[in-house]
């Protein structure tokens, strides 16, 4: 979250001033539709982005981004979307980080969720959706929006 897309998370800092629609959440907490490999189609010609997730158990999804540049892997983290008392998270750990940055889940529908941690850096919110055959993510922050588009992969 991998989310396979460049993301600056150093801020620790989960708090946030979104409510979050509790009922939503508790009847659409299956987050199934990520399960798979994906990869990128809109992405830089010598580049290839995939991410790879996992249902570890009702309430765990584990992912894994990475992207290669000519064979070349030069950007990796690991993601997790995980239940907490206070409701889902998705927490993102780059390469080299020690911690997560945590995006606190603020909707949630059938094959779509929204996260915001309004004091990172950048992205301060993320989005994932089902379209079809495809996963759309979209990080955001400020008056930057960086979109991605995936598509199911065979990874090797």
């Amino acid at each position: 979250m991998w989310i396979a897309f460049t993301i600056s998370c150093k801020n620790e800092d989960t708090s946030t001033s979104t409510a979050v629609n509790e009922a939503t959440l508790n009847t659409s907490e299956n987050f199934d539709w990520l399960v798979g490999n994906w990869q990128s189609i809109n992405e830089e010609e010598d580049r290839k982005t995939f991410e790879t997730w996992n249902m570890k158990n009702d309430t765990e999804y584990k992912g894994f981004g990475f992207t290669l540049q000519n064979n070349d892997t030069v950007w990796q983290e690991h993601v997790r979307l995980v239940k907490s008392e206070t409701g889902w998270n998705f927490e993102v750990t780059g390469k080299g980080e020690s911690k997560p940055t945590v995006f606190k889940l603020t909707n949630v529908e059938r094959e779509s969720f929204a996260c915001e941690n309004q004091e990172n850096e950048f992205p301060k919110k993320i989005v994932y959706a089902k379209a079809g055959n495809k996963i759309k993510a979209v990080i955001s922050g400020g008056s930057m929006e960086i979109p991605f588009e995936f598509e199911r992969a065979a990874l090797k």
